[in-house]
């Protein structure tokens, strides 16, 4: 009676290991989202800016950072931009081409290159840093639908970055501000 207690109390205690080792690897295998907070701002009385922040990582491991911003003018007005800066000294933007988007279904659209809007001397711009109007394109944007950026450089091959879409999700809360 002592033997098939024991070997009872065996099967059970093995079993019970089993199930939370599962459990465990189960939760360590969910990839959790990192949402990014939402953040509001009054530049000036009347004028509010909303924006998120997300790195991307580029195919050679270096993390841009990703501002993706819709700004409320005081008359009105609204304009939805995507910020990129690469790490200084990586990389220099051409400006002359504009960013492509292209989603995981091969659709390709084109973010109009709107950099000098940020740059306090257009003579002198910060060459990893781009900023693209995305207000055109965000009703054609999927939120369940991955992108691919690719971001054109001058003198090397272009910077593609991968956007989940849980950041694509994000981006278009934001527009709908």
């Amino acid at each position: 009676m002592k033997c098939r207690i024991r070997k009872t109390f065996s099967w059970l205690l093995l079993l019970g290991a089993l199930l939370l080792s599962l459990s465990l690897m189960v939760g360590m295998l969910t990839v959790k989202s990192a949402a990014a907070a939402i953040r509001q701002q009054e530049e000036t009385p009347g004028q509010l800016v909303y924006q998120s922040r997300q790195t991307l990582k580029d195919p050679h491991g270096n993390s841009w950072i990703a501002i993706a911003f819709k700004r409320i003018r005081p008359d009105g007005r609204t304009s939805f931009s995507l910020r990129l800066v690469g790490f200084p000294g990586m990389v220099e933007i051409d400006r002359a081409r504009p960013l492509v988007l292209t989603n995981s279904l091969g659709k390709k659209l084109t973010a109009a290159d709107v950099s000098s809007n940020i740059f306090t001397d257009s003579a002198v711009p910060e060459p990893h840093v781009g900023q693209y109007d995305l207000q055109p394109l965000l009703a054609q944007l999927q939120a369940e639908i991955p992108l691919k950026l690719t971001l054109p450089t001058i003198g090397g091959e272009a910077i593609n970055l991968s956007v989940p879409p849980s950041f694509v999700q994000e981006w278009k809360t934001l527009a709908s501000l």
